[in-house]
């Protein structure tokens, strides 16, 4: 299995959500059992010696790669939800979109000063949610030693924000 076969497994959507985005959409990848489990194991090699405590994944499809990337280093996982889905008491940040603003949180007692978080989501396009994500860790003073993502849309240039934080590393280049 390559890089080239798990990009090959990615449908690209044209125009969704809406005219002029080709939206990459991982649902036919991850059906894939040796594409989902192959894609797993190149993220978790890359991060292996790392003693990373906590994988954060943001909402939704960060906890689908997040939560077994997390098993699989044998660190706890933790979920960025977006606005009013935690249920005890929360750190918030907002963020602004192409239409207007949204935000996301976290518990306020997920995460401790010192904690080695690896962020992942399924795509790297500007970095505002995972920029966003950064902040939230931050108020918890846990320490981001890198970023995970299996699909990176380079024009987009979401790197440079995050490269100011820790390493980024992404499977699949657009």
């Amino acid at each position: 299995m390559s890089l080239q076969d798990i990009k090959n497994s990615i449908r690209n959507v044209p125009d969704f959500p809406k005219q002029g985005i080709q939206f990459k959409d991982i649902t036919t990848a991850i059906k894939q059992p040796k594409i989902l489990k192959e894609t797993l194991e190149m993220m978790a090699e890359h991060y292996k010696n790392q003693q990373i405590d906590y994988v954060v994944g943001v909402e939704s499809r960060g906890f689908i790669f997040g939560a077994a990337l997390a098993y699989m280093l044998g660190c706890g996982f933790i979920p960025v939800r977006k606005k009013g889905k935690l249920p005890a008491e929360v750190l918030s940040q907002e963020y602004s979109l192409e239409y207007g603003t949204d935000k996301i949180e976290i518990h306020k007692d997920a995460l401790n000063k010192g904690d080695k978080v690896l962020m992942v989501d399924d795509l790297l396009a500007t970095g505002g949610t995972t920029q966003a994500t950064v902040e939230l860790i931050k108020k918890t003073s846990a320490d981001i030693i890198g970023f995970a993502f299996m699909i990176e849309l380079d024009d987009l240039n979401g790197r440079a924000i995050l490269n100011k934080t820790a390493e980024v590393f992404s499977l699949i280049h657009y």
